[in-house]
C-alpha cells in the first residue's frame, strides 16, 4: 500500500508548538510500539521521506495532533477517512464485517459496494454525517431521486428505503419527508391560486422558479431537516 499523505511542514510546526525536540517526540513513538530513529524524524520533517501509515498514527499520537493536521487535508476520500480516525485497512475491514480483500478493492477503486449494514457501520466508525456518506459512497444521486419522487407522491412508502440509505431512524425520515411534502403542496397550491385568479405570467413564473430552485436544494434541505432532529 502506498504512503499516507504527509506534510513535512504540518509534523515540524506541531513539533515545535509543544516544544519538543527530535529525542521525546521518538521516544513517546517508542512508547506506543514504534520504534524509530531521532533522523528518520528528522527526514520525516524535511520531505526525504514518508511515513508509513503505522508511523503517521504513532507520530500523531507523540505530537498531540490529529492526524489530519499532518496530512495536511480535509478527508475526502474512504481512505483519508480512515486514516483520519486512525484505522488500519485490517481494522476498519474487521469493524465493518467485510473480507479485507473486498474493502481494499473498495479503497482503490473507490467505489463501494458494501451492504446496507456494513454502510451503517462504516458512518458510525470514521463519523460521517449522512451528506458527506452518501458522497462517499456515491449514491448522492439516489437521494435526489427518491426525495424527488417522495415528495411529489405519496411519501410514506420511501420511509424506509431513504432511512437505509442516510443512515438515520425511521421516525426522523418520516418527520423530515412529511415537512418536505408540506412544502411542496404549498408551491402547487400557490400555483394553481393564481392560475385560477388569472394572475399574469410574470407572477406564475416567479413561484415556479422558486420551486424549482427549492427542488434543486431538496437533498440539502432534506439532510438539514435530519439534523435539527434530535431523535436520531
Amino acid at each position: 500500500m502506498s504512503h499516507p499523505p504527509f506534510s513535512p511542514a504540518q509534523a515540524r510546526a506541531a513539533r515545535e508548538r509543544i516544544g519538543l525536540p527530535p529525542e521525546h517526540v521518538v521516544a513517546a513513538m517508542a512508547q506506543l510500539g514504534v520504534h524509530r530513529s531521532t533522523e528518520t524524524l528528522r527526514c520525516w520533517e524535511a520531505g526525504v521521506v514518508t511515513p508509513s501509515e503505522e508511523e503517521l498514527f504513532a507520530l500523531a499520537d507523540a505530537l498531540w495532533c490529529p492526524v489530519p493536521v499532518l496530512m495536511d487535508l480535509t478527508p475526502r476520500s474512504l481512505r483519508e477517512h480512515r486514516l483520519a480516525r486512525q484505522f488500519t485497512a485490517e481494522r476498519l475491514a474487521r469493524r465493518v464485517g467485510m473480507d479485507l480483500a473486498a474493502y481494499a478493492r473498495a479503497e482503490n477503486d473507490h467505489r463501494w459496494n458494501g451492504t446496507d449494514r456494513q454502510t451503517l457501520v462504516l458512518a458510525d466508525a470514521l463519523g460521517l454525517e449522512p451528506e458527506e456518506l452518501l458522497r462517499l459512497i456515491g449514491r448522492a444521486g439516489e437521494l435526489d431521486g427518491l426525495l424527488r419522487e417522495a415528495v411529489e407522491g405519496r411519501w410514506k412508502q420511501y420511509t424506509a428505503q431513504l432511512a437505509r440509505l442516510v443512515g438515520a431512524r425511521d421516525r426522523a425520515v418520516a418527520q423530515a419527508l412529511r415537512t418536505l411534502h408540506q412544502e411542496y403542496a404549498r408551491f402547487n397550491e400557490r400555483y394553481m391560486g393564481h392560475l385560477v385568479a388569472r394572475s399574469d405570467d410574470t407572477r406564475l413564473k416567479e413561484i415556479a422558479t422558486e420551486r424549482a430552485a427549492w427542488l434543486q436544494g431538496l437533498s440539502d434541505r432534506f439532510l438539514h431537516l435530519l439534523g435539527d432532529d434530535s431523535g436520531r
